[in-house]
């Protein structure tokens, strides 16, 4: 443990609402062991922006760590070399050029679908009837698990970030874990032949056809399953949420002062999807006055990070004009988000303009309440909308 002051928080309350705990820790003690999560917490940009690229001392391979037991040693959790091979061997699935090329129409696609058969029911809960099954088909095309259903997509993932999360030993979000690592098994075991015999450019694809373990091919597709369910997911139903919520800001958006990637960009920062990355010190090291032992486990407050009051004026207010130069919503270091480009497609080149072209008058629902919560993870848990319906056709 290293000799960082001490902070206690309220597991409960964090999880609700994290944001006036790290408020107070960035104050206070900006590098803070957190007994209630046995880790010491970075919360404040600048340290995070220059450590999470000390590999040397703070470095993402875990052997011990919650994902490796869970999921399988994956990119995310591999240094130097190691992690520049895998990520390069994955990087044409998700390149800019891919997603331009190939994505951004199937992106289109299923949202058009989605949004032809949700236009004319003038309610719905926006994170399971458009967010959560946008979000699922496109990471089916992208990982190559065409031969499962979004709700699947949508269940492993949550099941695997619980796992990740689960830092309190809760066994029964263990065996969740591993019950839905087990059905993504399965199903690579039912796709690796099909795009052996006829390639395209998802992951599942691109990393056999290069050549890699199925080992790490298995642990590499979890983590994108891992993430890029729940990262657009949220994403998505959180920057509606901000712009209903906000409607001075979505004036400026449909005036054309601001675009829709400068409100995901906003939303990011201010709600950050993935609020946090884990850390092992892996040699002795002095920092601000704390001294770090190997072993020790460290936490990137991400979403700290990008409200942080040294670097975002008022950083609590969602502003879509904001200068978005300093976010570390995607990380900073070597391990920033190898799905950022596609997930920018997802959410601003096509989720956000089609729902707000599509639903019409799209309004909260005064008579149920909006819910939000987590702090390694954070999303709206669901979005009860109405809007003026389509007539059938």
């Amino acid at each position: 443990m290293s000799n960082a002051p001490h902070f206690d928080i309220d597991v409960a309350a964090f999880w609700a609402d994290p944001y006036p705990a790290l408020a107070k820790m960035r104050a206070e003690a900006p590098i803070a062991f957190v007994p209630q999560l046995g880790s010491t917490i970075f919360t404040r940009r600048d340290d995070i922006f220059v450590n999470e690229k000390r590999i040397e001392v703070f470095s993402s391979h875990q052997p011990a760590g919650l994902m490796n037991r869970l999921m399988g040693h994956n990119m995310m959790r591999k240094d130097g070399d190691a992690h520049i091979a895998e990520r390069t061997a994955l990087f044409p699935a998700v390149s800019p050029r891919t997603v331009k090329a190939v994505w951004r129409a199937q992106f289109q696609a299923h949202a058009d679908r989605i949004l032809d058969q949700l236009a004319q029911q003038g309610a719905a809960d926006l994170v399971k009837a458009f967010a959560l099954p946008l979000s699922g088909e496109c990471l089916k095309d992208i990982t190559g698990l065409t031969n499962i259903s979004y709700q699947e997509m949508d269940s492993w993932s949550q099941a695997m970030i619980d796992g990740i999360a689960n830092y309190t030993g809760d066994k029964a979000v263990e065996e969740r874990c591993h019950a839905a690592t087990a059905g993504i098994d399965a199903a690579i075991d039912d796709m690796a032949p099909a795009v052996g015999k006829h390639p395209n450019h998802s992951m599942l694809s691109v990393l056999i056809a290069g050549g890699m373990a199925m080992e790490s091919i298995r642990a590499n597709i979890k983590l994108a399953i891992s993430g890029g369910q729940n990262e657009p997911r949220d994403a998505i139903a959180g920057c509606v949420w901000a712009l209903l919520t906000h409607p001075s800001q979505y004036a400026r958006v449909a005036a054309g002062e601001a675009s829709w990637l400068d409100v995901f960009e906003e939303y990011a920062r201010w709600i950050a999807p993935i609020g946090m990355s884990p850390r092992r010190v892996a040699q002795p090291f002095h920092y601000r006055g704390v001294d770090f032992e190997p072993e020790d486990r460290v936490f990137f407050m991400f979403g700290s990070a990008n409200r942080d009051e040294a670097c975002f004026a008022d950083p609590d207010i969602f502003d879509v004009g904001r200068d978005h130069a300093k976010s570390i919503a995607f990380g900073a270091g070597p391990h920033y988000c190898a799905g950022a480009f596609a997930s920018r497609a997802m959410v601003a080149d096509v989720a956000l303009p089609s729902v707000f072209a599509r639903l019409q008058e799209l309004r909260l629902d005064p008579q149920q309440p909006v819910r939000i919560g987590g702090w390694a993870f954070r999303g709206l848990l669901n979005l009860p909308v109405v809007w003026n319906s389509a007539a059938p056709n």
